[in-house]
């Protein structure tokens, strides 16, 4: 993720914290003010937003999706020419060679309508946690940066179950063949 994709998330919440601020000291009507004022705002640049995606035209468009500041603002706006679930595709195409030497793969079962992705690895990593986690982490990185608005991810198979496997530890002696006194531990000092 680009320094301003992440940006933009830290101007996000760090409005929240204001507004909070603002909740917190006690004064519902500046709350509210305050409240209203960032909704005019977000809602005055997103009526520019759209302005501006109608006068570009679609090869311009795409353009501006390949900006990740540019597509999470179209996001935001609903202008986004691709819907979430296109665009997670997407970014599981661009995981997949990665996932590859790790777990396999990742199928897509769908994003509900309360933002959360399904997806199922395949074929995971013979129970190495450590590499489910990475896999997990990659894909959770994809998803984000190419669909911020993803409120989560759920992934079925983390880990494959295995049967507990018992070692057979052969003897490395056919007989015993430790002396008496050895066996018999040290004598005591006197």
């Amino acid at each position: 993720m680009t320094g301003q994709a992440r940006d933009l998330r830290e101007v996000g919440t760090r409005i929240e914290e204001l507004l909070g601020r603002l909740r917190a000291a006690g004064d519902p009507g500046t709350a509210d003010t305050a409240e209203e004022i960032v909704r005019l705002v977000v809602e005055l640049y997103g009526a520019g937003l759209e302005r501006t995606v109608e006068l570009a035209g679609p090869e311009v468009l795409e353009q501006l999706v390949e900006d990740e500041l540019v597509a999470s603002l179209l996001v935001l706006h609903g202008l986004h020419p691709k819907d979430t679930e296109t665009r997670v595709v997407e970014a599981l195409d661009e995981v997949r060679p990665y996932l590859g030497s790790h777990a396999g793969g990742v199928e897509l079962l769908g994003v509900d309508p309360a933002g959360v992705v399904h997806l199922r690895l395949e074929g995971s990593c013979d129970g190495c946690p450590s590499s489910v986690q990475t896999v997990k982490q990659a894909i959770e990185r994809a998803i984000e940066e190419a669909a911020p608005e993803v409120t989560a991810v759920e992934v079925e198979n983390l880990t494959r179950e295995r049967a507990p496997q018992l070692l057979q530890i052969q003897p490395l002696y056919t007989e015993c063949a430790v002396p008496a006194e050895a066996a018999a531990g040290p004598e005591p000092r006197r």
